[in-house]
């Protein structure tokens, strides 16, 4: 292992990514609330997920560890039924959309998933689930856009589409103006070992 390596990390989480459709239908509910509230860091519509386990800063040796059981977990399982729907936030500060659908069947691949990093000998900060995919950010002297956003998609209702993929996803958690980016470690396919 070389020097640079052993103290590099990487910040990673365990996700599903909704399809394009669902999210360019989102966005086009979005556009008045993209013109309103200019203000709001707005993440990028290629970057919305829901996460399933957040696993924090990771030494970057680590992450090839979850790979082999990542994938067979998500070969056994079938794809999940979801939608996005409504809108909320939290502490008047995040912008989020619901999550619609087959939630128990979301609840338990979250709670096997976080089992699999626990055996993996990965730990990590264990929160709720609750289901959501992020939209915004306020700015720390705007208390109000939010709370008006989440309320102009109260009667949001997405059609329904499956999560096809679990995805390992990896972050550079940036404190500056600019949104958050995110890129896929890997993905694998739900119900790729089924007959």
């Amino acid at each position: 292992m070389n020097e640079r390596n052993q103290h590099a990390t990487v910040r990673v989480f365990i996700a599903l990514a909704p399809p394009d459709e669902a999210k360019q239908e989102l966005e086009r509910e979005l556009r008045p609330a993209y013109d309103a509230y200019r203000r709001m860091r707005w993440n990028r519509i290629e970057d919305w997920h829901i996460t399933l386990a957040f696993l924090g800063e990771l030494p970057v040796d680590t992450v090839p560890l979850l790979r082999p059981p990542l994938a067979e977990l998500a070969a056994a399982r079938p794809p999940i039924r979801l939608a996005l729907r409504g809108g909320g936030h939290f502490d008047e500060r995040v912008l989020w959309t619901g999550i619609d659908g087959d939630l128990d069947g979301l609840h338990r691949l979250a709670t096997e998933v976080r089992a699999l990093v626990r055996g993996c000998g990965v730990s990590f900060v264990e929160r709720p689930l609750r289901p959501h995919l992020t939209l915004a950010r306020s700015r720390r002297d705007d208390s109000t856009s939010v709370v008006e956003a989440a309320a102009s998609l109260a009667g949001f209702a997405g059609r329904a589409w499956e999560a096809e993929r679990l995805h390992l996803v990896g972050s550079n958690f940036g404190r500056g103006p600019g949104p958050i980016r995110y890129r896929d470690i890997e993905a694998w396919n739900f119900g790729a070992g089924q007959d």
